[in-house]
């Protein structure tokens, strides 16, 4: 089912046409009374003046940004964009499309994502209608169909990936927003594509770990944190020793045996990777 694009005729001019017969019918009518007129002449202005009333109910309002889909003892005639007063045969069916830009942002969703841990996602849909005839016979109800479908494919998608980066070069929920936000906006478009709907625009509003774990993914994330920074300390330290015992050997100013650097290093890296500023003790004998 395509939108089949149909002609309208002015509301306004066939209002005043139609106003017009039914005025000059019922003239007809009081005339053919009043002078006894026969009898065929008060059926001609009895019909006149009801096929100009009935008329009346071909002229429906079309919005900016609205469609009217027609159609005619169930059979699909066409859609109307052409906005103000407009008028068709009175005997179509005439159903109003909204083409303006809507958006919703759905419940927060619990789902378990790719490790398995529960989590609450949201997100907000921006969306429209772009084919009236498909969201109108394609699907029973356009808006439910877009409120499910993008609840399922919110689902889909969160089932996909883990919440927080554990490699290099992976893609998470957390840490790659707008890869994920064109991912959700691909199945979206994939799902609601049948329904002559556009989605503009997906995004992630909500996202967190559920209650019942929050506090101990929060703790494995301070703990990850601490991992990284002690490790970059440590890195840090050794070039600094290393540095340190370039420098001395280059210099001459002393000479150390394997014994003494190995105490040197000793000495350093535990006054940099040290939590706590270190206490000096001054050595005023021998290493040995």
């Amino acid at each position: 089912m395509k939108e089949n694009p149909v002609r309208s005729l002015p509301g306004i001019p066939m209002l005043l046409v139609l106003l017009a017969v039914a005025l000059a019918g019922g003239w007809f009518f009081f005339q053919a009374l009043t002078s006894g007129g026969a009898g065929l002449q008060l059926a001609a202005s009895i019909i006149v003046t009801g096929i100009a009333l009935f008329c009346l109910a071909g002229l429906y309002m079309v919005e900016p940004n609205q469609s009217a889909v027609l159609s005619l003892f169930g059979k699909y005639v066409g859609t109307v964009h052409d906005n103000g007063l407009r008028w068709n045969n009175p005997f179509l069916t005439k159903r109003k499309v909204s083409l303006r830009i809507r958006n919703f942002e759905s419940g927060k969703l619990k789902v378990n994502e790719l490790d398995g841990s529960p989590i609450e996602i949201a997100a907000v849909i921006v969306w429209k209608v772009v084919d009236s005839a498909e969201a109108v016979f394609n699907v029973d109800d356009y808006e439910s169909f877009v409120h499910i479908q993008s609840e399922a494919a919110l689902r889909g998608m969160a089932t996909s990936y883990p919440y927080d980066q554990h490699e290099d070069g992976q893609m998470s929920l957390r840490s790659h927003p707008v890869e994920i936000s064109d991912e959700l906006k691909r199945h979206l478009d994939e799902r609601l594509g049948s329904a002559g709907v556009d989605v503009l625009e997906a995004r992630i509003s909500h996202l967190a770990y559920s209650p019942e774990i929050a506090q101990a993914m929060l703790q494995r994330q301070q703990a990850n944190a601490v991992v990284a920074a002690r490790a970059r300390i440590v890195a840090g330290a050794c070039g600094m020793v290393e540095m340190a015992l370039a420098e001395l050997e280059k210099s001459g100013v002393v000479t150390l045996d394997e014994e003494r650097k190995a105490s040197m290093v000793s000495n350093l890296l535990v006054v940099l990777c040290s939590d706590r500023g270190a206490q000096p003790v001054v050595n005023s004998g021998s290493l040995y």
